[in-house]
């Protein structure tokens, strides 16, 4: 019996997020909070849509002088681009530092091109994309837009 690509979709998106929730969000909270980071993920921050509490999870990201962009593998079923839709002020951790910015759904965005950029080498850029590729369902691009620069004194402590 051959499944449906909807099907397949839907059940890849089901293993991914229990691979996420219970293996990979688990390994970087616990390499952040005793200090090795990664450049492999880095953490977002939202605001819960149903709880308004702060959620954090481990995010590809890639940085430029006025923002970062994100991608969700899974598009609007991902919890945290749930959140960004019903509020889209969020922080991302820049390196060492905490950034607060106002993030927004990017649905034109070409995500395969995207991909590449999240790459520190040129000749990891395929590579890079066809691991996106594989980890997807339903990606799209998430762009920050950083609301305050690094030199600013912090606005307190969520």
């Amino acid at each position: 019996m051959t499944q449906t690509p909807e099907k397949r979709s839907r059940r890849k998106f089901r293993i991914e997020r229990l691979m996420g929730r219970y293996v990979a969000n688990p390994t970087v909270r616990a390499l952040n909070r005793i200090g090795i980071g990664t450049t492999l993920a880095t953490e977002l921050e939202t605001i819960g849509r149903k709880t308004g509490r702060y959620r954090r999870v481990p995010v590809a990201a890639t940085f430029d002088d006025t923002g970062a962009w994100l991608i969700s593998q899974h598009g609007t079923r991902s919890g945290w681009t749930a959140n960004i839709t019903a509020d889209p002020r969020v922080r991302i951790r820049h390196g060492a530092h905490w950034r607060t910015g106002t993030a927004r759904l990017e649905p034109g965005d070409d995500v395969d091109a995207r991909t590449r950029t999240f790459t520190s080498h040129p000749d990891f850029a395929a590579m890079t994309a066809a691991t996106f590729r594989a980890l997807q369902s339903a990606p799209i691009s998430v762009r920050i837009t950083f609301t305050r620069n690094l030199a600013d004194p912090p606005q307190g402590s969520r």
